[in-house]
């Protein structure tokens, strides 16, 4: 009798979970993206919801309509709500479930970061100095530093924010990972950087900007990973896979 797995996405590690886990016989796959931005990272296997669920009630009352009987959290490791909905719809549902968090980025000899705990944190830390900033948070957090005036900012998202969003004076880039070190290096001279706010996401799209930082000797704002729900938790697609098998036998 085959089994359902949801799996919330909208990585890349999502994304490849899904392909390989729609190899598995017996087992039906729903993604579910949240639908924040225009160019998702869609899975091509397996069936594609996109929108949210309402809050962890709505998201226990889908597990239950839809019969789904295992669930693995892929989603971003800044994406605290759905992570800590996720855990309490599981616990409600009795479902076995496990997060998929990629591992976060280590400062190394030669980094030169200022950790914090959130965006407004990122916005206290930005010293005197601070004159051209590189802000690679996304579009949803750029309220937090408009009020700072005196720094040009350079924002790097995949999409515009919203029309009654405020954000910070300077250019807007939109571009999507991963990126290259020579094109970050590059980038952090033409626009003559001086430091950068960024998210601890983990993995390889994004972390060219924080070794050519390293290279050229400027300061980063790194902002920390939210904590994570008491859950079952793996740091990559292999992991996942065994544990959706060793669930199966």
């Amino acid at each position: 009798m085959k089994k359902r797995l949801l799996i919330l996405g909208g990585t890349g590690d999502a994304t490849q979970l899904a392909a390989r886990a729609s190899q598995i016989a017996n087992l039906d796959v729903v993604s579910s993206l949240a639908g924040r931005t225009k160019q998702p990272s869609t899975p091509k296997t397996g069936t594609v919801r996109i929108g949210g669920f309402g809050g962890a009630s709505g998201l226990a009352e889908y597990l239950l309509d839809r019969a789904i009987d295992l669930l693995i959290d892929a989603t971003h490791p800044f994406a605290a709500q759905i992570s800590a909905n996720a855990a309490v719809a599981a616990a409600e549902c009795q479902l076995p479930h496990l997060m998929l968090v990629r591992p976060a980025w280590e400062a190394v000899e030669g980094d030169r970061w200022i950790e914090v705990e959130s965006h407004s944190e990122a916005a206290m830390a930005l010293s005197e100095k601070s004159q051209r900033v590189f802000l690679t948070i996304g579009r949803q957090e750029l309220a937090a530093f408009a009020s700072l005036d005196a720094i040009w900012f350079l924002m790097r998202a995949i999409d515009p924010p919203a029309l009654d969003i405020l954000y910070p004076n300077g250019k807007l880039l939109l571009a999507k990972g991963p990126f290259l070190l020579e094109n970050e290096r590059e980038l952090l001279t033409e626009y003559r950087i001086d430091t950068i706010v960024s998210k601890n996401s983990g993995g390889d799209g994004t972390y060219a900007k924080i070794v050519a930082a390293r290279e050229l000797g400027i300061p980063v704002v790194m902002v920390r990973r939210p904590p994570i729900p008491a859950v079952a938790v793996v740091a990559d697609v292999d992991r996942a896979i065994a544990w959706l098998l060793q669930q199966l036998n």
